[in-house]
């Protein structure tokens, strides 16, 4: 059986080539596609995750189940060139979550299923986050349960998974947010401390133990902590090394693991490669990723009416907000203030909720008669320069093709360079 491309991560910082990978946490088939371009001419495989949330047994916010979302991957890779070889799929905060309103046996049964689909999809990554808790009981479990229960699903997993396939590898540990994000300014951060790293470690190889799991737990390849980087609707901490430093030097001691960060996102380039060089060898981009692809599709907008001013019934902005507006629960409960300051929100928020209206059909039209509007033609420089500032030297150098596709996919290249460069990939 050939191993999992992920399975020696934790020595690839001792040898040539890349030290550690992104995680590209998107549905967005153009951030995905993205991706692909930019990580096709180097050495790194390409690992893609959707989140409980996002994919699962009963459709999740994408409509989309673990099968569904590998086909709509591989679709993209077809269309592009992207071998189908070099794409690793993974799953995100996998466990009761999405149904953490009904009692534990009820959701850990539906986290059952899901990862049981999640696995049978041939997702080979799989994120084990049993630390929320259900109806009647606490917020957040303690080790011991969260581990019990992260051997169930882990168990589950390894059954389901395809005979001949490639056999997942896990992660544990959960020291961050709810999916989703934070949900109001941060203004400070609690690292995780080296000790509690380590008991979440220990504590789930002896649950792994007592479920007679052992196997599965030497493909345990990564823990989720708090390394002090996170973003919140207006603002973004910044990864202190020298804060990092005691938790850093605490991963030799579990053999074979690196730290997984999530929230990575607005992360400078800098930054991003002092985690990589610190152990925190995943890094984790979901927001990011359609954040800078909604300012590119807003800067094509303000194009598009300089160009051909009241050729649409409604502009892009104007029809994203009447889509926030009608399906408010998924930005109503996360932004706050004076109807002014959500309205900004709604559309510039760091946490970028408007990512889930994006397919919606209304939306979905939009884009394509945004695109369809613009064409194939070369847009003027100096209206590049005025709306999409960030894209311009590369324009103007001949290195981008000064049209609206290309400029749309080079906005999210841009960023995804940056954790390629990180990782040791460029």
């Amino acid at each position: 059986m050939t191993d999992n491309p992920l399975q020696d991560i934790a020595q690839w910082r001792g040898r040539p080539g890349p030290s550690g990978i992104p995680s590209i946490c998107t549905a967005h088939p153009m951030a995905i596609e993205a991706a692909m371009r930019c990580t096709l001419p180097t050495e790194l495989p390409l690992l893609i995750e959707a989140t409980c949330n996002q994919v699962n047994q009963d459709g999740g916010y994408t409509g989309m189940t673990p099968e569904d979302f590998r086909v709509f991957v591989e679709k993209i890779a077809t269309r592009i060139g992207f071998p189908a070889d070099r794409l690793i799929l993974g799953g995100d905060h996998l466990g009761p979550n999405p149904w953490k309103d009904q009692p534990a046996d009820q959701a850990m049964e539906k986290a059952e299923v899901m990862i049981r689909a999640y696995a049978a999809a041939g997702f080979t990554k799989l994120h084990l986050d049993c630390s929320m808790g259900c109806a009647g009981e606490a917020v957040a479990l303690d080790d011991t349960e969260t581990a019990a229960r992260a051997a169930r699903l882990a168990a589950a997993a390894e059954d389901a998974r395809p005979e001949g396939g490639l056999p997942p590898v896990y992660i544990i540990g959960t020291e961050v947010p709810i999916p989703g994000g934070a949900m109001e300014e941060i203004e400070g951060l609690e690292l995780t401390s080296p000790d509690a790293a380590l008991t979440t470690y220990e504590v789930h190889r002896e649950a792994f133990t007592q479920a007679g799991l052992q196997e599965a737990f030497s493909r345990v390849i990564g823990l989720v902590v708090q390394p002090g980087v996170e973003f919140g609707n207006h603002n973004v901490i910044g990864y202190d090394p020298d804060a990092a430093q005691d938790l850093s030097n605490a991963l030799p001691r579990m053999a074979g693991l690196v730290y997984e960060a999530h929230s990575t996102d607005y992360q400078t380039r800098e930054a991003l490669a002092a985690l990589v060089a610190d152990g925190f060898a995943i890094l984790k981009v979901g927001p990011g990723l359609t954040f800078v692809l909604r300012e590119a599709l807003y800067g094509l907008d303000a194009i598009a009416e300089e160009l051909f001013p009241g050729a649409r019934a409604h502009r892009l902005r104007d029809v994203m907000e009447a889509s926030m507006q009608a399906a408010p629960k998924n930005w109503d409960r996360y932004y706050h203030g004076s109807d002014a300051e959500r309205a900004l929100q709604r559309h510039f928020s760091y946490s970028d909720r408007i990512r889930y209206y994006w397919p919606d059909p209304a939306a979905r039209d939009a884009v394509a008669e945004l695109f369809d509007l613009l064409g194939d033609r070369d847009l003027p420089e100096t209206l590049i320069g005025q709306y999409l500032g960030a894209l311009y030297a590369d324009v103007r150098a001949g290195r981008l093709a000064p049209r609206a596709n290309d400029l749309a996919l080079a906005a999210v290249e841009r960023l995804t360079q940056d954790y390629i460069f990180a990782c040791g990939g460029a």
